[in-house]
C-alpha cells in the first residue's frame, strides 16, 4: 500500500522526468551548417554589374553628402548616361530628409567603379526618422566620358 508520503515522492519523480525529457537534449546532432570553429570570413565582394536604364523613373533625386554618419556601401539597381561624362545611378535608400548618399568613383579605360554609401544625414543624426524605403537617383560626373567603358557597382 502506497502511503501519501510515498504517494508524493513517486509524483515528484514523475514531474522530474517530465521536465528533464523536455529539456534541451545538448547531445543531440547539430543543426546542418558550418560549426563556429569552421565559420571563414566571406571574401570580399566583386564588382556587380548594374543593368543601363535609359528611361528609369528617377524616384527622390539625392544630392551628394559626404558628411553623412554611420555610412555603409549600397548597391544601386540600374543606371542612365545623363551626359557624356555623367551618370544617373538608381538605388533604395531611407527618406531624404533624414537619410543621404555620397559616391566614390573609380575610372579605368574599361570600367567605372562606384561605390555608392548611404548613411544618416548629420544634421538629422539626433532627430526621429521615418523608417521607410524610397526609391532614388544620385547624379555623378566622371573625369571622362564613359563611351563604351561598363558602369560596375562596388556595394
Amino acid at each position: 500500500m502506497v502511503t501519501l508520503r510515498g504517494f508524493t515522492a513517486i509524483l515528484a519523480f514523475g514531474a522530474v522526468l517530465a521536465v528533464t525529457a523536455c529539456g534541451s537534449d545538448r547531445t543531440a546532432t547539430p543543426e546542418p551548417g558550418p560549426s563556429p570553429a569552421t565559420t571563414s570570413v566571406p571574401a570580399p565582394a566583386e564588382p556587380g554589374t548594374p543593368t543601363e536604364d535609359p528611361g528609369a523613373d528617377p524616384g527622390r533625386i539625392f544630392t551628394a553628402d559626404p558628411t553623412i554618419v554611420g555610412a555603409h556601401p549600397i548597391p544601386f539597381t540600374s543606371w542612365t548616361r545623363v551626359a557624356a561624362d555623367r551618370i544617373a545611378v538608381h538605388f533604395e535608400s531611407g527618406v531624404p530628409e533624414c537619410y543621404g548618399v555620397n559616391a566614390e568613383v573609380s575610372e579605368n579605360d574599361s570600367a567605372v567603379t562606384v561605390e555608392l554609401r548611404s548613411g544618416t544625414r548629420a544634421d538629422s543624426a539626433d532627430k526621429m526618422c521615418v523608417m521607410m524605403a524610397v526609391f532614388g537617383t544620385l547624379e555623378i560626373q566622371l573625369d571622362a566620358p564613359l563611351g563604351d567603358r561598363r558602369v560596375l557597382s562596388a556595394g
